[in-house]
């Protein structure tokens, strides 16, 4: 009876616990016509979408484009409300002219929400293959990009006492791929963390989003195949006898089957968690999104390593030089 009265409380207290936070969770603020939010990497994919997003929701939404193609689609799409500007978060002496114009834009009122989504995929593939400047390529944009635009936005998310979301990936939990992309994602997860500690006493909160595989221009396969063949071409022959001829073939076969499979196209799954971080009462800290992210990834990113290795070496491709005779 003990036992059963045991397993009683604990479930009420869990069920309790369940409830208090969906409904903490679905709490919202106002007021959003006086807000303004500022979105990198808006040419297409999350970017995009969210930027279309909150302008249908009233906020004054200012987003950034790589391209001029970009930012003309984007502006054709939305209001007069939404503004956009040309920058590479790459570009130190850009975000201080963003910054400038965005200052113009938010007044005294600061800047409400930054959402740091810019970034590239590739070079990406096995580790040997890679240069110093193919790792430097990827974390110029995805994270030493990223930490450039937070600070020079600082000052006016706190006269907002306004929020960051930055855009990690499930890559920043569980590394299974060479090059820079992995690295900078484990880079945001450590800056986020960091940035929302220190933040708290200025009312700043920091989100970090973590979405699994989705369809955007990252991982299209034709742009992973020409950067394979383009790390493959100044290989030494001992590197390249090592992994054989057919070794990129493999690769791309293996991310057909399995990580392709998993790639969802409905990307505004993870623009509704980014707009969640922005409108709600109680932004969450972490926003895993995807059924892989949340079933397979995540999960698997608390396993010991030598599990996750297993795992990893059961579905990609052996070099020539590991498989069995």
């Amino acid at each position: 009876m003990l036992s059963h009265l045991a397993l009683t409380c604990v479930s009420l207290l869990v069920t309790f616990a369940a409830v208090r936070w969906f409904i903490r969770d679905s709490y919202k603020l106002d007021g959003f016509s006086q807000k303004h939010v500022f979105i990198t990497g808006c040419d297409s994919g999350f970017g995009n979408l969210l930027a279309k997003q909150l302008d249908r929701k009233g906020f004054k939404v200012i987003a950034a484009c790589l391209s001029e193609k970009g930012a003309a689609d984007l502006a054709a799409a939305a209001s007069p409300r939404l503004k956009t500007l040309l920058l590479n978060v790459t570009d130190s002496a850009g975000i201080r002219s963003a910054v400038d114009f965005v200052s113009r834009e938010v007044g005294e009122r600061g800047l409400w929400g930054l959402v740091n989504n810019a970034g590239r995929g590739t070079p990406i593939g096995p580790t040997e293959w890679m240069q110093l400047e193919d790792f430097m390529t990827v974390l110029d944009v995805n994270l030493l990009g990223l930490i450039d635009v937070t600070l020079q936005f600082l000052p006016l998310l706190k006269k907002a006492r306004g929020r960051v979301v930055n855009v990690a990936s499930i890559a920043g939990r569980a590394a299974m791929a060479g090059g820079g992309y992995c690295l900078s994602k484990y880079g945001v997860e450590a800056f986020s963390d960091s940035l929302r500690l220190n933040m708290l006493p200025f009312g700043i909160k920091v989100s970090i989003i973590e979405p699994g595989y989705f369809k955007t221009n990252i991982l299209y396969n034709d742009l992973i195949e020409a950067n394979l063949k383009k790390l493959w071409a100044p290989l030494p022959q001992d590197v390249k006898d090592a992994y054989g001829a057919t070794y990129i073939e493999d690769f791309l076969r293996m991310f057909d089957n399995s990580l392709g499979k998993l790639c969802s196209p409905d990307i505004a799954k993870v623009t509704r968690c980014m707009e969640h971080a922005l409108t709600a009462r109680h932004p969450r800290t972490r926003y895993g999104v995807g059924w892989d992210a949340k079933l397979f990834w995540i999960p698997l990113s608390y396993l010991p390593s030598f599990m996750t290795d297993f795992i990893f070496n059961s579905f990609t491709p052996l070099p020539k030089a590991g498989r069995k005779p």
